[in-house]
Formats: C-alpha cells, sequence, structure tokens
C-alpha cells in the first residue's frame, strides 16, 4: 500500500502531459482539414448529382418491380431514369457543374438503370424462353452498355458535342421498353414479344452502342441553338408530340426513326468515301 501511494504522484504529471500532447496534435489536425475544406470550390455539384442518385434509384425499383412481375411499371420506371439523366445533364451545364465526379457517377447510375435494368427486364419478359443462349443475349445490354460508357469517360473532354460516338446507352434502353410496352398495351403488340423480335432488336441495339457510328445529340435548349439549326429542333418537338399523342407506340416509332437516321447517316458516308476517288500522292 505504501509503494503503490508513492508511486501515484509521479505517474500523474506524465498521464497530464501525454493527454495534453494529444490534444495539441487532434487541434493541428483539425486546424489543417479546416484550411483544406475552405479551399475546396462550392458544391455544385450537389445539384445534377440528386437527379443522377434519382436516377439510379429509378433503376433499382426497376429490377424490383421486374423480379415481382410487373413489367408495365418497370419499363416505366426506366423510362423516368432517362429523363432525369436527362435533367442532371441540363442542370450541370446550366450551373457549370460538369466534374469527374458527376461524369463517374452518372456512368454508375446509367450501368444500372440502362444496363442492367433492362439487360434483367428482356431476360425474364422473354428470353428466359431461349434456354442457354438467353443469358448470353440478355446480358448484351448490360456488357456493350459498360463499355460505351467506359469509351465515353476516356474521351470526354468536359464539352458536350452535337453528336455521340455510337448509340447512347439510354436510348438502347428506352427503345428495349418501347418494344415491351408495345407489345403489352397494342392489340398487334403480340407480335413484337416474339422471340424472332426481340433477340434480333436486342443484339442490334447492344451493338450499336460500341460501334463508331455517329448518333445526334438532344439540341440544347437554348435560342441560339435554335436559329442554327431549326430543323433539328423541329424534328425533335415532333417526336415529343409524337410520344404524348400515341405514348409507347409514339416512343417506339420516333425512337425507331432516331436509330435509322443514324445508320442511314453513316451508310451515306460510307457509300459516298467509298464512290470517292483516292488523290494520288
Amino acid at each position: 500500500m505504501r509503494a503503490t501511494a508513492s508511486a501515484s504522484p509521479s505517474a500523474s504529471p506524465d498521464s497530464a502531459s501525454r493527454r495534453r500532447e494529444i490534444r495539441k496534435r487532434f487541434n493541428a489536425y483539425r486546424e489543417t482539414r479546416r484550411e483544406l475544406r475552405s479551399e475546396r470550390p462550392p458544391p455544385r455539384v450537389a445539384v445534377p448529382s440528386f437527379f443522377t442518385l434519382l436516377n439510379l434509384f429509378c433503376g433499382f425499383l426497376a429490377l424490383t418491380q421486374v423480379w415481382e412481375g410487373n413489367f408495365v411499371i418497370a419499363c416505366w420506371l426506366i423510362v423516368m431514369a432517362g429523363f432525369l439523366d436527362l435533367l442532371d445533364g441540363m442542370m450541370a451545364r446550366l450551373a457549370n457543374a460538369v466534374s469527374p465526379f458527376g461524369v463517374e457517377l452518372d456512368s454508375l447510375s446509367d450501368v444500372v438503370s440502362f444496363g442492367v435494368a433492362p439487360a434483367f427486364l428482356v431476360y425474364v419478359y422473354s428470353l428466359h424462353e431461349f434456354g442457354p443462349l438467353g443469358f448470353i443475349v440478355a446480358a448484351l445490354p448490360a456488357l456493350c452498355g459498360a463499355v460505351r460508357l467506359a469509351r465515353y469517360n476516356m474521351n470526354f473532354d468536359g464539352e458536350k458535342k452535337d453528336y455521340f460516338e455510337g448509340l447512347p446507352i439510354p436510348v438502347q434502353a428506352v427503345a428495349l421498353v418501347a418494344l415491351i410496352l408495345t407489345a403489352e398495351n397494342a392489340a398487334w403488340g403480340a407480335l413484337l414479344a416474339q422471340l424472332q423480335v426481340i433477340v434480333p432488336a436486342v443484339i442490334v441495339l447492344s451493338a450499336l452502342m460500341v460501334s463508331s457510328i455517329d448518333f445526334d445529340a438532344i439540341p440544347r435548349p437554348t435560342v441560339a441553338y435554335i436559329r442554327k439549326r431549326p430543323q433539328k429542333v423541329l424534328a425533335y418537338v415532333l417526336a415529343g408530340l409524337l410520344v404524348i399523342a400515341l405514348q409507347e407506340v409514339g416512343l417506339l416509332v420516333a425512337l425507331t426513326l432516331y436509330v435509322t437516321h443514324g445508320m442511314g447517316q453513316a451508310a451515306y458516308r460510307l457509300g459516298k468515301a467509298l464512290m470517292t476517288p483516292v488523290s494520288a500522292s
């Protein structure tokens, strides 16, 4: 007892000094973190990222609805994800908040909403009847979509162009959705639900995503752009009216014309290049 009592006074100053040293180091660390935070730019990416996360949430909900057999609800959730994807791009440009973080988050969301969700949808809806080959065909939207997004991120320089190299993954997803919605709701839609239609559609749309064919980007909602490209803007307005009037049938027709136009332009440029003689150097 006497030894313990004599040891405690000598241990107390050392313990107190250690605590003071730890507090000093912690305060220095906190000051350093505060200075780093003050040097960061304002969090403008939060606005477009909110819509991006809603896009991802719709993709997740679409997966749950496919699992429960609610194919029409799943289709419209994928369409909603496409609308939100369009909004987040517009918000990023309006807020001048285009950033590598936003690009990566957008791609991660897109690969779920427009790659995995439609792939799972077409498999459960129809391609499971195709046997083992149905697994491979159904996986193409997710696999080719991931390659398409990786290539886009690698080549992205921060500037929005008037065209996309390869079919955009949201267009591929909404085209498959329009096919299934028409098959479910139109009187003649049973023809579209057959494997002879869905299998080629999935393969062609997936291949177009990883192709080098140029597809038009959606017009910018600015007066200068409308004056510069009035015919293109008019075509998109008419396509929107067609979708409003005919719903899923109008959506299918509009996207078929969009894909056909891109492929036709590519075929025209290729034919023109083949017909033009090469000048001798």
